[in-house]
Parts: C-alpha cells; structure tokens; sequence
C-alpha cells in the first residue's frame, strides 16, 4: 500500500444518507463538544437551506451569523463568478482594484478618523493583528475583556475569550485581565432596583489597576456579546468605557464582527452611543458568507505602528476576490438601505418575542437590536435558574419543524437562543419563524418530566 493512497482513500462521493454519515465520522475532526446538526445540507437560497430530503429549514442564523443577505444573492453570486474568472488570489504584497475600493467604500461608511483598512480572512485574525497593533501603538501588553466575551481561537484573540473553556490548552497569552460583563438582567451591582453599570464599571476598572503592571494597551470588547449570551451594553457604557480607557493610555478595540454593516439597524452598533473605537474589526457580515474580515484604525495609530514595524503577513491578506465580495456587499446594502430595513424587521422580531414571552413563562428575556435578538430561558422568572435542558429541547424541537435557531452551547449561555435572520427575510418568512418557535415552545412545554 503506497503512502498516498492509504485503506480508507476513496475517489467517490458519498451516496445514501447512512454512507455521507459513516464517511463523516470516519474522517471529520469533530471541532466542538456539540454533535453536527443531523441534516445533510444540499444547497441554501434566499432565507432557506435545503436538506437531501428536499426539506425546506429556515435559516435564523444567517449561516454561522454570515449571510447578511441571505444564502446566494445574485450580486454576491456575481461577483464571486466574475472574480474567480479574472482575479482570486495574489501575492501578498500586491495590490489590486478590489482591495483599494473596498478599503475606500468601508472608510467613506465610518466615522472620522477610521480611514486606514487591512484586510483579513476570519474575526479571530482581524481581532489577533488589532491586539498586536494595540500593543506595538501603546508599548503595552495588557488586555482586558468580559467574562462573556468571544474574540477567536487564534493566540491572542483566544486569550481574550472568556466564553468558553481555556482548560487543557496549556498557557494563554501573558497580561490578560477579565471584568464582569454588564448584563442587566442579571446585574451585579444594583441601586434603586435598577442595574448600576455605573458602579458596576467603577468596580471593574478599580480591580483593571490591582491586577495591572502598569503595560495596559487595550481593552477589546463586542457592542453586543452575541456568543456570551446576546448582552447589548448599556446606552451610555461604551462611552463611559472609552473614557475609562482613554484615562490610562489604552485603545479600545470594538469586535463587530456580528454587529457591523447594518445588522442591529445602524451601520455599526457602535454609532448609537456616538464612540469612535480606536480601532475597529469586522469578520461575518463583511463576507456575507465568505470568509473576508478587516482591521480599520485612524492614520495616527496605523502610521506609528509602520514606523515600530509592524508586520501581520497572511496568506490570504488583500487577496482581491474575497474583497470584490465585500465592496459588493456594502453597495447592496447602502443602495437598498439596509439600516432601516434592520430596524423595521428588528422591531417585527423583536415584537413577536415579546408577544411569545407573554404566553410563555418559561421565557425569562427578550433582548437585542435589529436582527440579532435573544431569548434567555430560565425555570422560572422568579429565580431566573437557566433553562439549559429546556433550551436545547426547543431548539431540537424547531429544527424538526423547519426552524434553525442557535443554541449557545458555551458555560453559562446554554440557555440563550440567538436569532440573527439575514437582513433580505421577508415579513412572511419572519411571522413563520416565530409561529414554528410559538409551536415549539407549546410541544416542549407540555412534554412530562
């Protein structure tokens, strides 16, 4: 037996259900602790994916939160036809139109001084080379997140991740500093009845200076902890934050990763607490399914961390047809635009959760923006206990009738479903997503035990 060929290689593609499936778990490096979900997927248009049964599923996910504007657009499937034809890849330090205008298209949607753009492939590799430029700009190595936070699984985005297990990995990073993430309906820190993030970010900064070795360089933070449970700050905590920062010589790195490009109803969540991050990534939705993502920062940090020598060379950095993708995703959005649209779904969305809460108690929260929305669901609404088993029921229960939804599968956040529809639903396919959810929730709650 030659070494290339070896006992299981095999040349032909799978064939019934039970062969895709052996063949699966054969070769396939399982990559979480949560089973693959059982359907063989055959092709996505539109809102829906379509199963080998010719199942239609509606995707309340946007793909993994990616396809803005749903599963095979014709403009982004033009694009991609046109670029793989002329231009795909580059050597890395070669420039192509595609490049330069996406990096002018995604400056002219930002505040000033957000001008300089690189582009990336995925949110960790945006999130790992803003650290190092936070570091490199500031002379620190000192970074602070949420204890809910979810940056990637590359070295120092890792390292800043708080959501999920770190145990078995060995050592992350050196200089890393967690706060409490501000959840308001489970706060910490309470006056008057209320949530006092105020008090709350006080304390947090307070222990940032005991844990300190004086080498802070950034704090990184999503404007909605979307993996760490659907968590929208505060109105009023990113400025608060940036001041906090601004106040011992740090940068502050927002991940909008799920939240940029006109997903919660602003081009970007930041731009509802008028704050300007010093330094900005985008991943998912810049893509709308392929894997683009972008670091953006103003002149002053990115010239002083050429002078320092910055260096963050990727395989696949500037390559032209990912960003052919992703000029082409931010022209349909702003000539259709898709701010507003997010708002007026989202206010859908948002309307018929809060109309499920009322004849389900078992939902404890309804939170979000646009169209990216959580429902926390607890035993009951008097002690709030997380409904982790009852969630996943439900979610089962969906993907049975049509319905995908997303189950945070992390400590802490097994209880929360996220919705994130592309932003091209209808108000058809939006009412039929909660009806199936609606009949979910009555089949789950009425099963003894």
């Amino acid at each position: 037996m030659s070494a290339t060929t070896g006992r299981h290689a095999s040349t032909q593609p799978t064939g019934t259900a039970a062969e895709f499936w052996a063949t699966a778990h054969r070769h396939l490096i399982r990559y979480a602790r949560n089973d693959f979900t059982p359907a063989i997927i055959e092709r996505a248009a539109g809102s829906h994916v379509f199963d080998s049964d010719g199942r239609a599923i509606l995707d309340f996910t946007s793909g993994q939160m990616s396809a803005l504007l749903g599963h095979s657009h014709p403009a982004i499937v033009e694009s991609v036809r046109h670029s793989a034809g002329t231009l795909d890849h580059l050597f890395s330090w070669m420039l192509s139109r595609p490049v330069v205008d996406l990096a002018a298209a995604l400056a002219g949607t930002l505040p000033p001084p957000l001008g300089k753009v690189m582009l990336l492939s995925t949110g960790g590799e945006s999130n790992e080379a803003a650290i190092r430029m936070a570091k490199l700009y500031t002379g620190g190595h000192e970074i602070v997140a949420f204890d809910r936070s979810y940056h990637g699984v590359t070295h120092a985005s890792s390292a800043a991740t708080y959501g999920v297990s770190r145990a078995g990995y060995g050592p992350v990073a050196p200089g890393n500093i967690v706060v409490p993430t501000p959840n308001p309906y489970r706060p910490l820190f309470r006056r008057d009845g209320r949530h006092d993030w105020r008090a709350e970010l006080d304390h947090a900064f307070a222990m940032v200076d005991r844990q300190s070795v004086g080498s802070l360089a950034a704090f990184i933070a999503e404007p909605i902890l979307s993996t760490g449970g659907v968590i929208d700050l505060p109105p009023g905590y990113l400025a608060a934050l940036k001041g906090k920062c601004a106040d011992r010589g740090m940068l502050l790195i927002l991940d909008e990763a799920q939240t940029g490009l006109c997903r919660t109803g602003d081009w970007y969540a930041f731009q509802r607490d008028g704050v300007v991050p010093d330094l900005l990534t985008l991943s998912k939705t810049l893509g709308a399914g392929l894997p683009l993502s972008a670091v953006i920062t103003s002149d002053e940090i990115e010239a002083r961390c050429h002078e320092r020598g910055f260096y963050f060379g990727t395989t696949h950095v500037s390559d032209p047809l990912p960003a052919a993708v992703g000029r082409t995703v931010v022209d349909v959005l702003a000539r259709g635009g898709f701010d507003a649209t997010a708002r007026r779904l989202g206010d859908r969305l948002h309307r018929g959760l809060l109309d499920l809460r009322t004849r389900h108690d078992r939902i404890g929260d309804v939170r979000g923006r646009g169209l990216l929305q959580g429902i926390e669901f607890v035993t009951d609404r008097e002690s709030k206990d997380p409904a982790n088993d009852f969630g996943a029921a439900v979610t089962d229960a969906c993907f049975g009738l049509g319905l995908h939804l997303n189950i945070v599968q992390f400590p802490g956040s097994s209880s929360i479903l996220r919705l994130a529809p592309p932003l091209t639903i209808t108000d058809a396919e939006l009412d039929r997503g909660l009806d199936i959810l609606d009949q979910a929730l009555t089949t789950v709650t009425g099963r003894p035990g």
